[in-house]
């Protein structure tokens, strides 16, 4: 619902606030006082297209902001969050729009600068506008299905539910379908593919690691002779030809042990250096040991070279088109492996999917077909509804036609087209919302559909337990366009009657219809002395709330032109106190 809006420099408007509160408010004033900016603000912050020429003159820009309640509501939300706007902790988000007199306009929503449309997103879910320019609400045939399902009743939309979780399965499926008959070639030579590599991996039957090992393997033969005089030498310089030669590692080390034992005795502290010494001759003389046991056991062997070569080439052919090591190679053998399975059962997969496809063809056919009977027949109560409602807004003999025809093809909604006529008289052609009506009609039209449509849903609500999305904010211009006397209090009857399920917002010239306000607002002009304002000859334009003895004051001009006339004052009681009967 809307909480507030603040209007700078729009229009009349230098500055005002305009709180709206729950249930019905209406919006009141003399002519050209700036009702239809009050509006237009609106309009600004529900995504409406910017009009520079709307700004007050002399005025670098027109500010708009208000502050919306998002509570009950979380696809708005959700679309909040997903602009990088934030929602306030008690559920209200505040949106902002600015227009410059250059010409551009900008748009925030919770904080962050978003683009024109996302305004206009939040507004289709949040705010309903019916007037004579704006008919935003069943403004299409999808809006006009929407509102005969919601209708039709809790039942109507488990059908309609079952028929959705149907369609959207079989559209899976036969998104699959497509792609295994269409890429059947393509697959088949991935299959091929995937068996050719398969073979020769199994054909060379790698080992983990065994390129490794080879590669290892090869530098150790290919340099056997290096090898060996390297291991010679190192073990010469450890132990000599014999671990007693003196000059080598070993015999030096032990000579050094055998020193620092015999002065032990006259300071113990060398003895921990001669136990330390005996443990790198220990190290020594295994080392020489391990060295001459290389040296014996490294031969040249040419042929073992030239089979490592061959096997190491072998392996290399899989690396360079399956991995960079025979790890990889593996690896790719076990994942081509499954997906060879998936492949191999493509056939088998796709008759099990074209028979569970057809399963759906027959569920969807008998949903369908319930779906169109719950239709017809909520829309000829609808029907009914709607033209009762017209009988008392001064439209008598007119008809609402909710005609259900079937679709060039069926959809996710099922197997119908929905188009809301209207027949402005009997044996008069029904035509479609909009044509053949003028902007007040329509506008009755429209609330006569919505209180219709909001009884059946409290009553439904009421009766099934289930709770659902608040209905959006109404708003109302010229809907008492062309009535007065008894067709003006009944339109303000059922905009209360409407106010009980949602926020409506009216403007209005009719003292009937305001008599049945929950709040009354009143906009206002003057032309200050002694400021640009008024050397300008501009109109200032303010909006204050009326109660008690003002809001009397407020009807009877609205009745007679004269505020302070006694006539139109008890007029007015008696016109609040009526409307206050059965309420």
């Amino acid at each position: 619902m809307l909480e507030e809006i603040a209007i700078e420099n729009l229009g009349v408007i230098r500055a005002a606030r305009v709180p709206l509160a729950d249930g019905l408010t209406v919006i009141t004033g003399e002519t050209g006082a700036g009702k239809t900016m009050v509006l237009t603000g609106l309009g600004l912050l529900m995504g409406g297209k910017a009009d520079p020429a709307a700004v007050r003159p002399g005025a670098d820009g027109a500010v708009v902001e208000g502050r919306l309640r998002v509570g009950g509501h979380p696809a708005v939300a959700a679309r909040v969050d997903e602009a990088g706007g934030e929602v306030d902790d008690d559920g209200s988000v505040v949106v902002l729009r600015t227009v410059a007199a250059a010409g551009r306009s900008r748009a925030h929503l919770g904080g962050r600068g978003v683009p024109q449309a996302v305004l206009a997103e939040i507004a289709d879910e949040l705010v309903t506008v019916h007037g004579q320019a704006d008919q935003l609400r069943l403004r299409t045939a999808a809006k006009q299905r929407e509102a005969l399902d919601s209708f039709a009743g809790p039942d109507h939309h488990d059908d309609l539910d079952t028929y959705r979780a149907a369609w959207s399965e079989r559209a899976g499926l036969l998104a699959e379908i497509d792609d295994l008959t269409t890429r059947a070639a393509e697959r088949a030579r991935e299959a091929e593919l995937l068996r050719l590599g398969l073979a020769e991996v199994e054909r060379v039957d790698p080992q983990p690691g065994e390129d490794a090992e080879l590669t290892a393997l090869v530098a150790r033969l290919g340099n056997a002779e290096q090898l060996r005089v390297a291991a010679q030498e190192a073990h010469d310089a450890v132990a000599g030809d014999d671990v007693e030669t003196a000059g080598s590692a070993v015999a030096a080390v032990e000579q050094a042990r055998r020193a620092l034992e015999a002065a032990a005795a006259d300071d113990p502290a060398l003895g921990g250096h001669a136990t330390r010494l005996a443990e790198v001759g220990y190290l020594l003389a295994d080392v020489a040991t391990e060295l001459s046991s290389y040296v014996n056991d490294l031969q040249a062997d040419p042929a073992g070279l030239e089979t490592a070569h061959a096997r190491l080439a072998e392996l290399t052919t899989l690396t360079r088109s399956y991995g960079e090591t025979i790890d990889d190679v593996l690896r790719w053998a076990s994942d081509a492996g499954l997906r060879l399975l998936d492949l191999d059962d493509g056939g088998e997969r796709l008759a099990g999917m074209r028979e569970r496809t057809a399963e759906l063809d027959a569920e969807l056919a008998g949903a369908a077909e319930r779906l169109t009977a719950g239709r017809r027949k909520a829309a000829e109560a609808l029907s009914d509804a709607v033209t009762q409602e017209l009988s008392g807004l001064a439209m008598k003999g007119a008809r609402l036609v909710v005609d259900v025809a079937p679709a060039d093809e069926p959809g996710p909604w099922g197997a119908d087209q929905v188009a809301f006529l209207l027949e402005p008289h009997p044996g008069a052609p029904a035509r479609p919302l909009g044509k053949g009506a003028s902007g007040g009609e329509l506008s009755r039209v429209m609330l006569a559909v919505e209180v219709a449509l909001a009884t059946a849903r409290i009553e439904a609500e009421a009766g099934s337990g289930r709770r659902t999305v608040p209905l959006p904010t109404f708003v109302f211009d010229e809907v008492d366009a062309g009535v007065g006397g008894r067709a003006a209090v009944e339109v303000g009857r059922r905009l209360a009657t409407l106010a009980r399920s949602t926020q409506v917002v009216v403007v209005t010239h009719l003292a009937q219809v305001a008599a049945f306000a929950d709040s009354h607002l009143v906009v206002t002009k003057s032309t200050p002395d002694g400021d640009a304002d008024a050397a300008a000859g501009v109109t200032v334009t303010g909006v204050r709330e009326v109660t008690d003895d003002d809001r009397v004051r407020e009807l009877a001009r609205m009745l007679s032109g004269q505020e302070e006339s006694a006539t139109a004052r008890q007029h007015a009681v008696e016109l609040l106190a009526s409307s206050t009967v059965g309420r």
